[in-house]
């Protein structure tokens, strides 16, 4: 293994951070599932997601968020899943929104650098209007003894006769430790151009037979500044076989 995976992390970075500062705008969802950068050869799973904000200056109240999907491992280093998405508020009823493409790289072996390096890319289309968005990003996380620290650095392009073109920049930060199989409290952090926020997670997962386990995450963040909402609940469960 080279040192390619390092340097490119390194110049992502550099991109992000500047995006960040910048003047992009972003109104999409910053605060949702933190990707950590493994991938298991044979792997299939089921995926459920939920998110829920509730008093954010530029969206309804209520405003949430389902993605469903089923995803299996191509390979040792890539993981493919498909997307379905939907959305409701206070003031509109569920709808489902778009279909997407997801792709994970495990670019390292675990433990053979500082830290594990992964990516991410992601193409999704909605479904009743003409809006199309492209993803890429790096995923990193490194162990401390009981504690796992990881972070994805996500650039986002969105375009479409339905849609003002965009380009969106966001950091998600968790910090967990690993109590048991069962119960791993942590922290997490996001930062986009109308997200600053932080707060508790606790997740586990239940194994049963050669293959198959349960995964679970719940979240509560809170904003830390006007632009943020100001709770933020996340639930997600992955069933794995």
């Amino acid at each position: 293994m080279t040192k390619q995976p390092v340097i490119i992390t390194m110049l992502f970075v550099s991109l992000i951070g500047g995006l960040l500062n910048s003047s992009a705008s972003a109104d999409g969802m910053v605060i949702d599932k933190v990707y950590h950068p493994y991938v298991q050869a044979t792997e299939q799973e089921l995926e459920f997601r939920a998110v829920i904000q509730d008093h954010q200056p530029i969206a309804p109240d209520n405003n949430q968020l389902y993605r469903f999907a089923y995803g299996r491992s191509l390979n040792d280093r890539w993981f493919a899943e498909v997307y379905l998405t939907g959305d409701r508020s206070d003031e509109v009823g569920f709808d489902l929104r778009a279909v997407e493409i997801e792709l994970k790289w495990q670019l390292t072996e675990q433990g053979e650098y500082w830290a594990d390096w992964g990516m991410l890319f992601e193409v999704s289309k909605a479904i009743d209007e003409n809006i199309y968005e492209v993803a890429s990003g790096i995923i990193a996380e490194k162990e401390f003894g009981n504690w796992s620290h990881t972070a994805n650095f996500i650039v986002e392009q969105e375009w479409g006769n339905d849609i003002v073109d965009e380009l969106e920049s966001s950091l998600a930060v968790q910090s967990r430790y690993r109590y048991s199989q069962l119960f791993e409290p942590g922290i997490e952090f996001y930062k986009g151009q109308d997200t600053f926020a932080i707060g508790p997670v606790i997740m586990g997962e239940l194994r049963w037979g050669m293959r198959q386990k349960l995964k679970w995450e719940s979240a509560a963040i809170f904003g830390l500044d006007e632009k943020s909402p100001d709770l933020t609940l996340r639930l997600l469960f992955e069933y794995e076989f």
